[in-house]
């Protein structure tokens, strides 16, 4: 398993079902990197409390709603025009590459903030992606997520 949140979000999100999984949770008012984020601390055995939760959940929302937000709904908005326009197709793509510049930020903000978190017993554990995902969520989408992190190499 990668050792690196980055690395673990690559690579989880290339896994059947993740991709769509994660952008069904997304239009669900989820944050995808806190998510991914989640899955990465409940495979290295972090322990979850809802003081832990609260740290990244202050450290993500600000940077989504200052930076990849506005940059993901700049994008989106130029979907349509894009299509018969070469030269915003091009500056949507610029605009897509710096958003997922953006969340790879947010990412390694998340990393450090956590990444000396003690590991847990499994019964003191926690579920790091039940108490990260908004009320509502889609559940079969979560579990896609779950199941696919749980099957990375460790």
């Amino acid at each position: 398993m990668p050792t690196d949140l980055w690395r673990f979000a690559e690579e989880l999100y290339q896994r059947p079902g993740v991709e769509a999984a994660c952008l069904q949770l997304q239009e669900q008012g989820a944050d995808i990197c806190l998510l991914l984020c989640a899955a990465w601390l409940d495979r290295r055995q972090a322990a979850c409390s809802d003081q832990r939760c609260d740290v990244l959940r202050s450290l993500a929302r600000p940077w989504q709603e200052q930076v990849v937000l506005p940059l993901r709904q700049l994008r989106q908005g130029w979907r349509a025009p894009a299509q018969s326009d070469k030269a915003l197709a091009q500056l949507r793509e610029q605009v897509k590459r710096l958003e997922l510049s953006a969340e790879r930020e947010l990412l390694q903000r998340l990393a450090a903030i956590s990444q000396d978190w003690p590991s847990a017993a499994a019964a003191e554990r926690g579920d790091w992606l039940e108490q990260l995902t908004p009320e509502g969520a889609s559940h079969d989408a979560l579990q896609v997520l779950r199941v696919a992190a749980a099957c990375m190499q460790v």
